[in-house]
């Protein structure tokens, strides 16, 4: 007589995730390998109870945002393109003036366009923290060194 075995598929509740907070030092990290590394701890995809509709994620601070590195002649080429929607609204930005105004808003602009765009990516986003320099305010929560696989 054989048994049948059933299984039930594991789906984390919200008030049931317990986050913790990492820190990354962004001082020569590549900007899109550190991007696709602070999406998926931002996601939970490091968590063994990932469920891809509910935010499982933690906390992220990234310090020295203005020493983030590129590869190649992005550091020259790479643009920012925006609209405000009126005429004559186009609004060009290069990496090298972003990093010297807004160095915080480059690796923002990578890790957002790493996340899923719709409420849940808009929850995940407000759970990373940048940083321009080595300090930050988030000493109190006691975060997590985390390294970047190069």
């Amino acid at each position: 007589m054989s048994k049948t075995l059933s299984f039930k598929t594991y789906s984390a509740k919200p008030g049931e995730v317990e986050r913790t907070w990492h820190i990354i030092d962004a001082e020569n990290q590549v900007l899109g390998r550190m991007a696709a590394q602070i999406a998926n701890v931002l996601r939970g995809k490091h968590k063994p109870q990932f469920t891809p509709h509910i935010d499982t994620g933690d906390f992220v601070v990234v310090t020295n945002a203005a020493k983030v590195a590129l590869s190649g002649k992005k550091h020259d080429d790479k643009t920012y393109f925006s609209h405000s929607h009126y005429p004559g609204g186009v609004r060009i930005d290069s990496v090298k003036d972003l990093l010297q105004k807004k160095p915080e808003k480059v690796i923002e602009h990578a890790v957002w366009g790493m996340l899923p765009h719709n409420n849940l990516g808009r929850q995940l986003f407000k759970k990373l923290k940048v940083y321009a320099g080595p300090e930050h305010p988030h000493a109190a929560q006691m975060p997590v060194e985390m390294k970047v696989n190069q």
